[in-house]
């Protein structure tokens, strides 16, 4: 009676723990955000005291400052954008290739980080919602694997039609293996792209109830 009294009383402990864990892990993780943001940004740092160079003709506290300066700067910041998109943008980015780029280690740098950026955006670019959730039958009739279909688009490989699944292997960020698997293997799934990744994200404990159809 003692041992089964003693595994409710740490059953119903876990459980709550359970319910604390992502409440804690979420507050930790925006905390670290703050810190981070606060290192690159605060007043102490080298934007933080050219936010407070702006700011100072109109405001005298070194505070009122900062803050004043900060708006500033995302205002500019929203222009460059709103420019960007516009026809400016190849003017711009013509402009930064014949001076930024000519400078010796800082064109380095420059080029190195418009790249990467570039990889970001094509990343956005390839919009999952615009992909199917699918049923991977593996040997026709095996194992059924939950995945995402890029097209319905079908390639020939030694004579037999394939198709490009995508397995989830990390909804957040969402990446995966791309597979190329019969055609007939594949069937699509009456779930959206929402209930495939909150089925990954719960590892199965929320279970897709779409059925394949051929």
């Amino acid at each position: 009676m003692i041992g089964r009294g003693l595994r409710s009383l740490a059953g119903t402990w876990l459980a709550g723990l359970l319910v604390l864990t992502p409440l804690v892990v979420t507050i930790a993780v925006f905390a670290w955000l703050v810190t981070l943001i606060y290192g690159l940004i605060g007043p102490d740092t080298i934007v933080g005291r050219l936010s407070a160079a702006l700011g100072y003709p109109f405001a005298s506290s070194p505070g009122a400052a900062y803050l004043f300066g900060t708006v500033v700067l995302l205002l500019a910041i929203y222009l460059l954008g709103l420019l960007a998109q516009t026809r400016l943008k190849g003017p711009i980015a013509a402009l930064t290739d014949r001076t930024v780029r000519r400078v010796p280690l800082l064109g380095e740098v420059y080029g190195l980080t418009d790249r990467f950026v570039g990889l970001i955006h094509k990343r956005e670019a390839a919009d999952i919602g615009a992909m199917r959730p699918v049923w991977c039958f593996f040997g026709g009739e095996g194992v059924a694997v939950l995945a995402l279909a890029p097209s319905a688009d079908t390639m020939e490989i030694e004579g037999r039609s394939y198709r490009a699944v995508l397995v989830p292997t990390a909804p957040v960020p969402f990446g995966g293996a791309l597979l190329y698997v019969p055609a007939e293997w594949v069937r699509p799934a009456q779930i959206g792209v929402d209930k495939l990744t909150a089925t990954y994200v719960s590892m199965g404990i929320s279970p897709p109830r779409g059925n394949a159809t051929g």
